[in-house]
């Protein structure tokens, strides 16, 4: 695999009007399958909105499809734009849409692909308008990884008050919001992350931040009610010695999840459903100041090739944001 320290910057390409970039999927490999084309702006149908894209998240699942690890989970007729959460401005509406308007500011998960390109056309219920106080880039950073940590916390049927809960990849944009959301809901946070991610997570809440580069979690905690996986890998098989044998563990990164959960254990592989009505309010939060949304980084749209490798090998703290109007 090529360092993302050797990925040059793709020249930007210039496109005639009703026309914009896209971030397509040629194949399933490195980053040499990912390629910027220009396509022709689609056309919205009844129920519609055309939205340009202003800013995009750069997320995991990015890197899975393009190794081709979802492949199966995930039919993908070649080449696909990539992209899974936006924040833009709408630029026409379908016939029936009331919703929103054009000029409005909106953000979304998409449920889907397409967020990498200039121009998108999604169903309007999926839009959530964008507050005011609300950048496209912060925007852009909420959608996937807020709502993840939201709905990951609704999956243990107890009540988080007193409980333990140990979060592993606390750094990342899922994990940020995911020990704010525990820490609120009155449970005692312990957390994962690299050396250099301590800081940012024990600014987050966390009770306990462990530095997977230098300690064992196993050997730190225990009799943990609920674990929360954003890394997967050996880490699921290491947790059940510390879970509580009435304890859950829910994951977002082992797609295998079912078949390495004990006999008797509670292990559930989690995915992200629609829920626009909390994303807005999740959205007032963080334009309030009273939710704290992590970037780690802006990088332009032709960069996003080399951004997406990043997320697979390590990356600051935070979330990676695509800027798509530098």
């Amino acid at each position: 695999m090529t360092s993302s320290n050797n990925l040059e910057r793709a020249a930007p390409l210039s496109h005639p009007p009703g026309s914009g970039r896209a971030l397509r999927l040629q194949a399933y490999g490195g980053t040499g399958s990912l390629q910027v084309d220009i396509v022709a702006a689609p056309e919205p149908g009844p129920d519609q909105v055309l939205v340009q894209v202003k800013a995009a998240g750069v997320n995991g699942i990015d890197w899975k499809i393009r190794e081709g690890y979802l492949r199966d989970m995930f039919k993908l007729p070649l080449p696909a734009t990539l992209g899974i959460e936006m924040s833009g401005i709408v630029l026409q509406t379908g016939a029936n849409v009331k919703s929103v308007a054009v000029g409005d500011r909106v953000m979304a998960a998409l449920g889907g692909l397409g967020a990498y390109a200039d121009h998108l056309v999604i169903d309007a219920e999926k839009l959530v308008k964008t507050p005011a106080d609300l950048s496209d880039i912060d925007a852009a950073a909420i959608p996937v990884a807020a709502m993840t940590a939201w709905q990951i916390l609704q999956v243990p049927e107890f009540d988080l008050r007193g409980k333990r809960v140990l979060i592993h990849g606390a750094a990342g944009g899922v994990g940020s919001f995911a020990v704010q959301f525990a820490k609120a809901a009155g449970a005692t946070v312990f957390a994962t992350a690299s050396t250099s991610s301590v800081p940012h997570v024990q600014a987050l809440g966390a009770d306990q931040v462990i530095d997977y580069r230098t300690q064992n979690f196993e050997q730190v905690v225990s009799d943990i009610d609920f674990v929360i996986d954003l890394v997967g890998g050996e880490v699921v098989d290491k947790s059940w010695a510390i879970l509580r044998a009435s304890g859950v563990l829910v994951s977002i990164a082992a797609t295998d999840l079912a078949a390495r959960t004990p006999e008797g254990r509670n292990g559930i592989w989690f995915s992200l459903r629609p829920d626009t009505a909390h994303l807005a309010t999740i959205a007032r939060q963080v334009a309030a100041g009273t939710l704290r949304s992590s970037i780690g980084e802006v990088v332009a749209f032709e960069d996003l090739p080399a951004a997406i490798e990043r997320n697979r090998t390590g990356h600051a703290p935070g979330k990676i944001v695509a800027d798509f109007t530098r």
